[in-house]
């Protein structure tokens, strides 16, 4: 049995070129808006990026970066302790003899003669040199007034025996 050729459609109004047209544009605009925005990469979170510009906080747990030896060691490890003064020491009679030959001494102290008057840090300075030439004369046993002593004891022994002598 044949159905017949003709069946009674349901009108479905077809939609004109335009509205099809509007349709099509609807679409492409949500397409269009989908996924990631232009320049993501460039542009994307600071957390995303390494931050070149910026500079990340240090993490508080981290702890030294020092080795620390791992095997075990026969003898510990002290450090040598550095002199204060790179200067070698020298004896006390060679040290006397540097500072007396000290030029610069020299020239503050006839400065000093001439009745020219030093900068603050120019007289500690001298005073400190002699002030040390002074203990070192002390250690060598040495000191200005040996030869003024002398002198002053033979002018007494000499005023003695004027008396003993029952001189004048």
């Amino acid at each position: 049995m044949k159905k017949p050729a003709s069946a009674p459609r349901s009108k479905v109004r077809r939609k004109t070129r335009e509205e099809l047209n509007q349709e099509a544009r609807a679409l492409k605009r949500k397409k269009k808006h989908r996924g990631h925005s232009a320049g993501s990469r460039a542009t994307g979170s600071e957390s995303a990026s390494g931050g070149k510009g910026q500079k990340q906080q240090k993490d508080p747990r981290i702890g030294s970066k020092t080795p620390i030896p791992l095997g075990v060691t026969d003898a510990p490890v002290t450090r040598q302790h550095k002199p204060k003064s790179e200067k070698p020491m020298l004896s006390p009679q060679d040290e006397l003899d540097m500072l007396e030959n000290d030029e610069r001494l020299d020239a503050l102290l006839e400065r000093l003669e001439e009745g020219e008057a030093l900068t603050a840090e120019e007289q500690t300075w001298v005073d400190a040199k002699l002030d040390r030439i002074d203990e070192l004369m002390q250690k060598l046993g040495l000191s200005y007034d040996d030869d003024e002593e002398d002198e002053d004891e033979e002018e007494k022994q000499e005023d003695m025996m004027r008396l003993l002598k029952g001189g004048k």
